[in-house]
């Protein structure tokens, strides 16, 4: 049994229709910021949307951040079918400040949901979490409110949960809102979005990977 778990765009578009429908999301939770987590939270939060526009109309604003939790390999050292190797601490490379020096999008009062490819060891997503309701604190004070005056809340919509122990923990409060849409074994995912050979290949493959777990 190989150690790579080949996924479709097939299967992810189907488990987000699933799971937006299996967590009630636009009922429930009915976010009105989606964060994506670059570059694999991008299409699932793109597909998101468009699943979450058909129940209420309306296009959610998507915002994007970039963290970093797996090393850096050189040119030459990262050909097709090699993973990257896991880091130990979170880079943030990219964060919500846009439109000049000092604006960042509003937080407050938002029921935001931040949109990643997997759940692997935990620690991207936490810090993620901890980075946003430090910013939303901030903006709190800037507003004269007390901290939570705001009601602002978080969610986690995930494609995929890895079936390990995790490094850290989420927060009681976003773990209530917490959406994966599928669990897998602890194995490297090879999503469709990093394969640069045949991609009616790594579907096939991907369709075989699947049956035979």
């Amino acid at each position: 049994m190989s150690d790579k778990l080949y996924i479709s765009y097939n299967q992810i578009h189907q488990l987000i229709d699933y799971a937006v429908k299996n967590y009630k999301l636009g009922d429930d939770y009915n976010p009105d910021l989606l964060i994506a987590i670059g570059g694999g939270g991008f299409i699932p939060a793109r597909i998101l949307r468009s699943f979450l526009k058909a129940k209420h109309g309306r296009n959610i604003p998507i915002q994007a951040i970039g963290l970093s939790l797996y090393e850096e390999l050189l040119p030459g050292q990262s050909p097709n079918g090699i993973p990257e190797a896991p880091g130990t601490q979170v880079t943030k490379t990219q964060w919500l400040n846009f439109g000049g020096s000092d604006s960042l999008v509003s937080l407050l009062g938002r029921k935001i949901l931040i949109v990643d490819e997997v759940d692997d060891s935990r620690k991207t997503l936490v810090y993620a979490v901890a980075e946003l309701k430090k910013d939303i604190l901030e903006q709190e004070k800037q507003a004269g409110l007390e901290p939570g005056a705001s009601n602002t809340e978080i969610g986690v919509f995930v494609v995929y949960n890895k079936n390990k122990p995790k490094t850290e923990l989420l927060d009681d409060d976003v773990m209530k809102r917490y959406y994966p849409t599928a669990t897998t074994p602890d194995r490297w995912l090879f999503f469709p979005w990093d394969c640069t050979t045949d991609i009616g290949v790594h579907s096939e493959l991907a369709k075989k990977s699947f049956s035979s777990m």
